[in-house]
């Protein structure tokens, strides 16, 4: 803490860390260095600004008054060299110091003793001197603190303001309750400008609170809406629970399950509740289809042995070498397959599998066996290889016109356009081939 200024509340031990040794005064043993008694008994003591009589002394000896005297001077200093070493070592409050260092400097102004009473005034002007250096440094202490408390109020406020839009409702309404606890037990600053900050911070508080508020009042109300929506599902699903429809009723569930999902969240309690009811519903129906189908796929393992016979006779056709022969077969397997009818539904897919696996290798037989086949395509092929060939006819032509004139030129590229044409009609014979069936 900074020492008080004038006017404030005192209390703060001064010290003087780094400061320089005060000077001492030098011996006192020689009394009449410092004052006299004359002949009438009246003791003087001499400083800079002259003599001044500081007491009597009529019972004896001269010397021994003075010495008397000396005494009560060594006294005064002690008091000096104590109240130096509190100052210095430590401490002392601001006041108290002064207090004590004006008391001994009533004595040293208005003296009763004999001795370097100049020496002690100068030690008690340092004191002075401490006791503001220390004042100045505690001030300066107090000023940088207050600007320290200033800069942290400021953060404190900035970062309320930033919260004060958040949606962490929780995080952030912790943060807030935090920010004013550490606001409170801050330094205080200058008071305009400590209120100015207060209000920032509390409107950004306040309008978080009221965003909140709203947000809960509205999330409340959507629960309601979403209580009255999942009643009305129970009552449905509670309807379905008996049904024996096992196909249309199961979509029917499943549409119940999106809806309920859709409506959010219900109060927490009635949540719990009613999805206890929904799923009671929901379990007795699924629970005796369940039965329903494992009892109807005991009766289908019949059925399951002449499907795994027709595909053994099916996958025979493989691979296909003659198309409408094993299309042919493969249809009378097929219509023998609808009537044979259903099989327990954990082999369904498996055998429908490998049935499909027979059809499509049929179909790609057959695909390939009309691209063979197809006359228009066949034309097309060989028109593209008579075309080549007179192509080539005539460029071999010009060939032996420019080998003949000495057209170097003319020759390669007459040779280079033979060469590619050639390379093509390779292309066309092999398309030609695969729809007669023959090589070429």
């Amino acid at each position: 803490m900074s020492v008080p200024t004038p006017g404030e509340r005192s209390g703060e031990p001064v010290g003087r860390p780094s400061a320089p040794p005060l000077p001492h005064p030098p011996s006192t043993s020689d009394a009449a260095q410092w004052g006299r008694v004359d002949e009438n008994g009246n003791v003087f003591v001499r400083t800079q600004a002259g003599e001044h009589k500081v007491g009597e002394w009529l019972a004896g000896d001269p010397k021994d008054g003075l010495s008397f005297y000396e005494r009560r001077y060594r006294t005064l200093a002690v008091d000096v060299d104590l109240l130096e070493h509190r100052l210095t070592d430590a401490g002392l409050a601001p006041d108290e110091a002064m207090a004590k260092i004006g008391k001994l400097r009533s004595q040293v102004d208005e003296p009763s003793c004999v001795g370097d009473l100049d020496a002690l005034s100068k030690r008690l002007d340092a004191l002075v001197a401490l006791v503001d250096q220390g004042k100045q440094r505690k001030e300066a202490e107090r000023a940088a603190a207050r600007n320290k408390a200033r800069e942290v109020r400021e953060a404190l406020v900035k970062e309320a303001e930033k919260l004060s839009s958040s949606t962490q409702w929780k995080a952030s309404g912790d943060r807030f309750r935090a920010i004013v606890e550490e606001w409170k037990h801050l330094p205080h600053i200058d008071r305009p400008a400590e209120q100015e900050l207060w209000k920032r911070l509390s409107h950004s508080r306040t309008a978080f609170e009221k965003r909140r508020r709203v947000w809960f009042a509205e999330r409340e109300g959507k629960r309601e809406e979403a209580q009255q929506a999942k009643e009305k599902l129970v009552r449905e699903a509670a309807a379905l629970a008996d049904s024996k429809d096992w196909g249309p009723t199961s979509t029917k569930f499943r549409t119940l399950m999106s809806k309920w999902k859709a409506a959010g969240p219900a109060p927490r309690g009635t949540e719990q509740e009613l999805w206890a009811k929904f799923k009671e519903s929901q379990d007795a129906f699924f629970t005796a289809r369940s039965a329903a189908f494992a009892e109807r796929d005991a009766g289908l393992s019949e059925n399951l042995q002449a499907k795994k016979a027709l595909l053994e006779e099916a996958e025979k056709l493989l691979p296909v070498k003659d198309p409408p022969k094993a299309r042919a077969a493969l249809r009378a397997i097929q219509d023998k397959w609808a009537a044979v009818g259903h099989v327990p539904r954990g082999d369904k897919d498996s055998v429908e599998k490998r049935l499909l696996a027979v059809e499509q290798a049929v179909r790609e037989a057959e695909d390939a066996r009309w691209k063979r086949t197809n006359p228009e395509a066949q034309a097309r092929a060989q028109a593209t290889l008579d075309q080549l060939t007179k192509s080539i006819s005539k460029l071999e032509k010009e060939l032996a016109k420019a080998e003949a004139s000495g057209n170097q030129g003319a020759v390669t590229k007459a040779k280079e356009a033979i060469a590619a044409r050639q390379e093509w009609m390779e292309q066309a014979k092999q398309s030609l081939a695969e729809f007669s069936g023959s090589p070429s």
